[in-house]
């Protein structure tokens, strides 16, 4: 049966999770490189420093290339770019017309960990919504060739210890990661708490009733005292809007829903997209197609990644090292550079080292301006590094040139790799560079571009996702009826901490707009935003509230603090990224720039709980905030 109820508690239980479509699908990550020139960035030339010339090329680099960002809805003809191809159909059950007392959307490691959390706290209630077939959230949908993780795997998965687990590589493969997800599952007792292939269509909040009701493409009229959005920030699959693209009679798909019933072996391939994932595919893909054209409108930033294997004296220590994994992913957090915590380096992570850096002496302190005008140079410094790692690898000087990326480091998503750059260099692997606009025309035999016709069999997007523009959002109706997406349309993005957001009573939400606490380790994120909705439902249940809003004042007050924040830092992001709404999102409408500063205003609401409106159902009135008392 898909749905039981268990007797010693009444509540439902559920199984619902799918079987793989195919044993097809697996597949490895990065492979280690011994070739040491290829796992070590060239010296930085002497006196680099980004004066105005090297910033007048970034800037027209950068304006060359505004606008160019165009995606079309993935509806219609289109939707089957969506459509899940990691498991068989949809296990049958009845619709459900009942209560929880808290319901989360997604399945991915933050819903993961925050079940973890809730049961810790006394709270078995809990009820989990997945548009996919199994757990395991962007590993499920994102099972391409050479998919790793880019954050050391040692401080991005969670509860290693309480697993008993360690992973095989210090960059776990993806496949690695998605297997972890389902033994967590089982063995926390997930599954029996989720409703997989279950998209929330509506979310509505029922002032009378004062509980959400959520409806899904299966037919469920479900309420909630609570409901979480963990759903992520890199969710949606986007297709670049081409002209032409539905006339391709090849075989096509999203890297996202990656076809493994499509042999490339010996296929003509073309890969439109050159970001994070291009790069790992690339590489694994060269190594059986016949031949294989990229098709770049702009290069990443391809540094070292020198992976390697777990070793047996890091297992025998860690076996024998209490709270190993937690003190590893504290150290990683107070890491404050990006290339410094993607490059993880061992001895400080491990504690045999006090800092990740060498610290400087400065005769006073630097404003926010020397700071940035700092960081800027030693950005460029970086990106000399990596430019320079292109022309030692690159045979082809033409090739080389196009693969050179001209903007701050870390505007658009840094990515590592040992094997992206030396691919262009065997004969069957063609850089297409259609630079600044990107590719113009498919037709049904393959891409056209520049008046030049490339056949394919095959034709894959790596196009990406959107960022932090879940379309959960457009589903969530508060108190006067407007969605979360039209508030912050209208009214600009405004949210308490990221989590709360003003008229959205009992909705928390993880990792999204203006939501602070993490580091470049997704896992410390998803953390601090489990622990602090643990501690709301406890203080909650403690005073008898049935109901928490959150004070427009504090509301507006944090806001206005992440654009400040977004605009200090801007420098540091001046290119076109999906990191800021491809140049087109308003200051602080995204991530969080804030640093240290997140935690400040959670420790301070949390200790004064004055931001807080609380519905204490002793009283049966709204308790409000300090400032409204006043």
């Amino acid at each position: 049966m898909s749905i039981r109820v268990d007797p010693a508690t009444g509540l439902k239980l559920f199984d619902t999770r799918a079987a793989k479509a195919s044993e097809r699908i697996d597949g490895t990550g990065y492979a280690p490189v011994d070739n040491e020139s290829l796992t070590t960035l060239p010296e930085p030339p002497a006196g680099a420093v980004f004066n105005a010339v090297e910033q007048a090329k970034y800037r027209d680099f950068k304006e060359a290339r505004r606008g160019a960002a165009d995606y079309i809805a993935m509806e219609g003809e289109f939707s089957k770019y969506l459509e899940d191809v990691y498991s068989d159909e949809p296990i049958p059950r009845e619709a459900l017309e009942d209560e929880c007392q808290v319901l989360v959307v997604g399945a991915g490691v933050a819903a993961l960990l925050l079940w973890h959390k809730l049961q810790g706290a006394g709270f078995e209630d809990v009820r989990f919504c997945e548009k996919g077939g199994d757990v395991g959230g962007t590993w499920y949908w994102n099972r391409y060739p050479g998919i790793a993780c880019d954050v050391e795997s040692y401080s991005y998965l969670p509860l290693l210890e309480e697993m008993e687990y360690v992973p095989s590589m210090k960059f776990a493969s993806g496949f690695e990661i998605m297997e972890y997800c389902q033994r967590m599952a089982e063995k926390f007792g997930f599954y029996d708490h989720c409703l997989f292939h279950t998209t929330v269509e509506t979310t509505d909040w029922d002032e009378t009733t004062r509980k959400w009701t959520v409806t899904t493409n299966r037919g469920d009229s479900m309420r909630a005292n609570f409901v979480v959005l963990a759903n992520g920030i890199l969710t949606t699959p986007q297709l670049a809007k081409i002209e032409g693209m539905d006339s391709f009679q090849g075989d096509a798909f999203h890297t996202s829903r990656w076809n493994y019933d499509i042999d490339l072996k010996g296929k003509k391939v073309g890969v439109i997209g050159t970001g994070a994932t291009a790069v790992q595919v690339i590489p694994e893909i060269a190594k059986v197609v016949k031949e294989l054209y990229v098709f770049q409108r702009t290069p990443s930033s391809i540094d070292v990644r020198d992976q390697r294997a777990t070793t047996e004296h890091e297992r025998r220590a860690w076996a024998n090292e209490p709270g190993w994994a937690v003190a590893r992913r504290a150290r990683f957090a107070k890491i404050s550079a990006g290339r410094t915590a993607m490059k993880a380096n061992d001895d400080y992570l491990s504690g045999k080292v006090a800092d990740f850096k060498e610290r400087k002496q400065h005769a006073r302190s630097l404003t926010a301006e020397e700071l940035i005008e700092k960081q800027l140079n030693t950005n460029f410094r970086i990106m000399e590094q990596i430019r320079a790692r292109v022309d030692a690898i690159v045979e082809d000087p033409k090739t080389a040139s196009a693969l050179k990326p001209y903007y701050p480091y870390g505007c658009k998503r840094p990515t590592f790799h040992d094997e992206y750059l030396p691919a262009f260099n065997q004969p069957h692997v063609t850089l297409v560079d259609t630079a600044p606009r990107g590719v113009s025309q498919i037709d049904k035999d393959g891409v056209v571009h520049d008046g030049k016709n490339y056949p394919l069999d095959v034709l894959i997007y790596a196009t990406g996702f959107q960022w932090m523009a879940t379309s959960t959002f457009n589903m969530i109706k508060g108190r006067d009826g407007e969605t979360l997406r039209q508030k912050w349309e209208s009214g600009g993005t405004k949210t308490f901490l990221g989590i709360h957001s003003h008229n959205f009573p009992n909705l928390f939400i993880v990792s999204g707009p203006q939501g602070g606490g993490g580091s470049f380790n997704f896992t410390n994120a998803i953390e601090e935003h489990g622990d602090y909705i643990v501690w709301m439902l406890q203080t909650m249940r403690e005073r008898g509230a049935t109901v928490v809003d959150i004070a427009q004042d504090y509301e507006d007050e944090y806001a206005d603090h992440c654009r400040m924040a977004d605009i200090v830092s801007q420098p540091l992001r001046n290119c076109i990224s999906y990191y800021n709404g491809h140049g087109e999102a308003e200051p602080g409408s995204l991530a969080y720039y804030g640093g240290g500063q997140w935690k400040k205003y959670r420790r301070e609401a949390q200790q004064t709980l004055a931001p807080y409106l609380f519905d204490d159902s002793a009283s049966g009135v709204n308790q409000p905030s300090d400032r409204d008392k006043k």
